[in-house]
């Protein structure tokens, strides 16, 4: 039985004011299997009567599952290919080179999900630039829901999830079998540079500090224009100025936000601010 309009209205509202996220109005089916099986746990026998017991109860727990089920948690290892051939051959070696004096890289992956991309750029950075051994190196992961995080802090993956975009090489190097999972190694030099906070990209942000490189992909497609807009501003306020930006494929500064240019290197794109 399909969701109520009451409760469509409900949730897109909610996750409109909380997260940004623009709900099309055909996507009841979504809200409504995102949120069943919250309602099966709490004992609810609808999504109706999930949704119900949220706008009246005060339970702020509550909303905060709804907001997180209906956010967008799809990662793997080195996602796409391409964007990461880029940062080795091009945008990693220029940063390096112009960080040389300082010795000191942060970078900052936003909607970092589960952590499959942090820990990615920890194994490009330890794989491919030996010199950076000795420099003060740190990655960033920030989400707004606290199961993500928790799992990206854990650090411990299915097999599905390894077998997603990660080189058997560097599985057997970095991480170790627990019973039906891999657990990212202690002392292996990635949890050392990698940390993760919960931060919500269209809320005020706290002070974070300034990065070379932000990695902000396959997010901004869930937001309106506006919204866009002011993330957009603020990010140019946290990236140095000749810092880089990523975006995914389907996502563009062209036309939203005037401070950012666009570089390519072969097929992949990229943004550094307007000098």
């Amino acid at each position: 039985m399909e969701i109520s309009t009451a409760t469509f209205d409900y949730v897109r509202d909610l996750v409109g004011n909380q997260a940004g996220i623009v709900l099309e109005p055909e996507k009841h089916y979504l809200v409504d299997s995102r949120l069943m099986p919250i309602a099966r746990r709490r004992g609810f026998p609808s999504t109706d009567a999930l949704v119900a017991h949220a706008r009246t109860s005060g339970d702020a727990e509550l909303r905060n599952s709804v907001i997180e089920a209906m956010t967008t948690n799809e990662t793997t290892f080195f996602r796409d290919g391409e964007p990461f051939e880029a940062l080795r051959h091009e945008v990693l070696p220029r940063l390096i080179k112009a960080r040389e004096p300082v010795k000191r890289l942060q970078i900052w992956c936003a909607a970092s999900s589960t952590g499959q991309e942090p820990y990615s750029l920890a194994m490009l950075l330890q794989e491919n630039f030996p010199q950076l051994a000795s420099w003060d190196v740190s990655i960033l992961g920030t989400d707004l829901s606290e199961d993500v995080l928790a799992r990206a802090r854990n650090a411990k993956y299915s097999q599905l999830e390894v077998n997603r975009g990660l080189p058997a090489t560097l599985l057997v190097k970095y991480f170790e079998k627990q019973g039906l999972e891999w657990r990212l190694k202690t002392g292996a030099g990635l949890r050392e540079r990698v940390r993760f906070d919960k931060l919500n990209l269209v809320k005020p942000w706290p002070p974070i500090g300034t990065f070379d490189l932000v990695m902000l992909r396959n997010v901004m497609i869930y937001f309106d224009v506006p919204t866009k807009q002011r993330i957009f501003s603020q990010l140019a306020g946290v990236l140095r100025h000749d810092g880089v930006l990523f975006l995914g494929s389907a996502e563009t500064t062209i036309g939203i936000h005037a401070g950012f240019e666009r570089e390519t290197w072969r097929k992949t794109g990229f943004y550094k601010q307007v000098a």
